[in-house]
């Protein structure tokens, strides 16, 4: 049985703030969970932390990049295999994120606005020498994309169940599946109370 150890949401702050910043040069980490568990926003704490010290930090939002509706939704609004391979465009993120900060010094910071259905036009940025860019959402452990760390937030069914709304309640058992599926990431946090996270230490 995995072991872990309680800590608290500044800590684990901090702990993702290290992971960042172990190495030099630019980087993408990945701050993986579910939207109950709000991963952008611990990525904005982290970035802030590594903004402070120093580190040039910016947090990409799996949100920004999902794929017009036509596509999400082409076989139904709750279609489970679409949401598991459809609705975030990880060619785009793969390509105007983390290749473009590898291979050409800039990133797109988003790409689709899905509220508008259409696009958010904005201009690639360019990366500092040092850059790193916290890749925000669900299901991006075991996706394919080339992070060099990883933080996996973790919640139970149950968990989920009491956090999601119920018009996205339909999506819980792809999170579970795919969790389940997923290898180990670098950091993994049992989060089912994120103000009592605890960090598996086995």
């Amino acid at each position: 049985m995995p072991r872990f150890t309680a800590t608290t949401p500044t800590r684990l702050v901090a702990m993702c703030a290290e992971l960042a910043a172990e190495r030099p040069g630019r980087r993408v980490v990945v701050i993986d969970g579910a939207d109950a568990a709000a991963p952008a926003a611990l990525a904005r704490h982290v970035a802030e932390h590594l903004v402070t010290a120093g580190r040039a930090t910016a947090v990409v939002a799996m949100t920004d990049f999902l794929r017009p509706a036509s596509l999400r939704f082409e076989y139904g609004h709750t279609d489970t295999e679409s949401y598991r391979t459809i609705w975030f465009d990880l060619d785009a993120v793969r390509r105007e994120v983390v290749d473009a900060l590898h291979e050409r010094g800039r990133w797109l910071p988003r790409l689709w606005d899905a509220a508008r259905d259409r696009s958010f036009r904005d201009e690639p940025r360019a990366a500092a020498a040092d850059q790193i860019l916290l890749l925000a959402g669900p299901m991006l452990v075991g996706s394919g994309l080339a992070a060099d760390a990883t933080v996996a937030l973790q919640m139970s069914e149950g968990a989920l169940r009491r956090s999601t709304p119920d018009d996205a309640a339909w999506t819980i058992p792809v999170l579970v599946a795919q969790a389940e599926q997923a290898p180990r990431a670098d950091i993994e946090v049992r989060y089912d109370h994120p103000e009592r996270p605890a960090v598996r230490t086995d």
